[in-house]
């Protein structure tokens, strides 16, 4: 069984298989050649072709135990109809969503300008290395929602969190156009040929605890489920940043078969409350991978040590940034591959 595969089924390995979130990016001058060939960004993202060649990058460089589908939590918003751009220096600019439009969204056809990922799917399946685990992904409703709302990303998605506030029966309305769409392209990518998938939520810790019972707990347990009804045994990781105590409910409610730990997480509350229920991933600070030398080797030595001995997939506690130095990244793999008990 692939090493991933193998800590999300319970087991514990050492030195633990290792993977890193925005792995295909621009850190990369491999990527950035095939961004620039590839013109706009979505453009990348729906050209298989290029989409697993980025996807594939990675892990002809470095040998990472998994490879991520190369694409975006807001392909969702974009196959659902609303218009998604992506500005450089900007992020993400969507047309902001009036809840009152919700019926107009359709989740039942998204399958067909999602079509060019299903197709980077069985692409990137087909050229991985045998022992590489595959992860599909999507955004979790909540953080997706945040985008939708404000047509960007904002310091504290307050426009989301309003709109969540003084209209909840509409907000639950979009909540569950996402949940269905989230549970169609995560089955498909699945079935297309992905070992798992991650829910990423990025923005799950700006809300307050009932706020995130309904609108993180509640919507991924639907996600996880509806996935399992297709295909059961799915193995599921969940990534609420920033839920921090939170995290033991999510992980009773959803039933995800491993958490991601932001860099922010203690390691102790970590290993006696988080892992001894489920796997995590996690949680080097990868403003470390920036830095690189003694930053770099103490980070990597205080992840093992707390959490080495349970299950682990090593990870950052968030995506590697732009301005990491790829030589960083490879003295991160062997530091981790060498570790001794």
């Amino acid at each position: 069984m692939r090493k991933v595969l193998q800590v999300l089924a319970g087991e514990a390995l050492f030195p633990p298989p290792i993977w890193v979130m925005r792995q295909a990016g621009r850190y990369l001058p491999e990527y950035r050649a095939t961004r620039a060939e590839a013109g706009g960004f979505l453009d990348l993202c729906y050209t298989p072709k290029l989409a697993t060649e980025v996807t594939l990058q990675p892990i002809r460089r470095y040998g990472f135990d998994a490879a991520i589908l190369f694409s975006d939590i807001l392909v969702i918003p974009d196959a659902l109809g609303r218009k998604v751009a992506f500005q450089e220096g900007e992020g993400p600019v969507l047309e902001p969503l009036d809840l009152a439009r919700v019926g107009e969204l359709d989740p039942d056809g998204i399958d067909g300008r999602l079509g060019p990922v299903y197709e980077a799917v069985e692409m990137i399946r087909a050229g991985l290395p045998r022992e590489t685990t595959f992860l599909g992904f999507c955004g979790a409703p909540w953080t997706v929602a945040t985008y939708m709302i404000a047509g960007r990303g904002t310091p504290d998605q307050a426009p989301a969190r309003r709109a969540a506030l003084t209209d909840p029966d509409g907000f639950a309305r979009l909540i569950d156009v996402l949940v269905r769409s989230s549970i169609r392209y995560l089955a498909e990518q699945i079935r297309r040929g992905a070992d798992a998938v991650q829910i990423f939520d990025t923005w799950a810790g700006v809300l307050d605890e009932y706020e995130f019972e309904r609108w993180v707990i509640a919507p991924t347990k639907r996600i996880v489920a509806g996935l399992r009804e297709i295909h059961s045994g799915a193995r599921v990781i969940g990534f609420p940043k920033g839920a921090q105590a939170s995290l033991e409910r999510y992980i009773d409610e959803t039933k995800v078969d491993a958490v991601g730990l932001d860099w922010t997480m203690p390691a102790r509350f970590a290993r006696d409350r988080i892992q001894s229920k489920v796997a995590v991933q996690g949680n080097l600070d990868p403003m470390r991978v920036v830095i690189g030398g003694r930053a770099l080797d103490e980070g990597v030595d205080r992840v093992l040590e707390g959490l080495g001995g349970g299950r682990l997939v090593f990870n950052l506690g968030h995506g590697i940034t732009p301005d990491a130095d790829p030589a960083n990244v490879a003295r991160l793999v062997e530091r981790v591959r060498a570790a001794k008990r």
